[in-house]
């Protein structure tokens, strides 16, 4: 099963009407975003709690790391550079952090405020290798925007 976005995006929107809260919009995002998607083995967010520093939040799968400094890793990247980091072999990542041994592919896309600040980055792992492209990174951009961005 490979995620039908369009319906992804309307689910989202719909549970998430309202709701201002951060954690509980990270955790409504990581679960549906989770199961939509049979690649999506590892899904979730790390937050933005101090300057350089990066702590676990909300996510579905097995453990993750509980902090990531700036400097380290695809998460690291992605916050350090607000850019989104699409990695199609986690071994030719330099630098990269293994939470889990079986990741072979990451997508992480930085999550800004409406002000344009990253506030966390968004983790999606697979278990298998290159299993993300440019349309899931946009795809999710744009669900990331609609509900953080506002």
């Amino acid at each position: 099963m490979t995620a039908d976005y369009d319906t992804l995006a309307k689910t989202i929107t719909a549970l998430t009407e309202g709701e201002t809260d951060s954690v509980a919009l990270m955790a409504t995002i990581a679960c549906e975003v989770h199961h939509s998607d049979d690649r999506f083995d590892w899904t979730g967010f790390y937050r933005v709690t101090e300057p350089g520093l990066l702590k676990i939040g909300p996510y579905q799968g097995g453990h993750g790391c509980l902090v990531i400094p700036f400097d380290r890793g695809v998460c690291g990247a992605a916050a350090r550079t607000g850019m989104v980091q699409l990695v199609p072999d986690v071994e030719a990542f330099p630098g990269h952090i293994a939470c889990a041994s079986s990741t072979r592919s990451e997508l992480v896309l930085p999550v800004l405020n409406a002000a344009g600040d990253v506030i966390a980055v968004f983790d999606i792992d697979s278990d298998q290798p290159d299993a993300f492209n440019e349309q899931d990174a946009n795809q999710l951009g744009k669900i990331l925007s609609s509900v953080f961005a506002k």
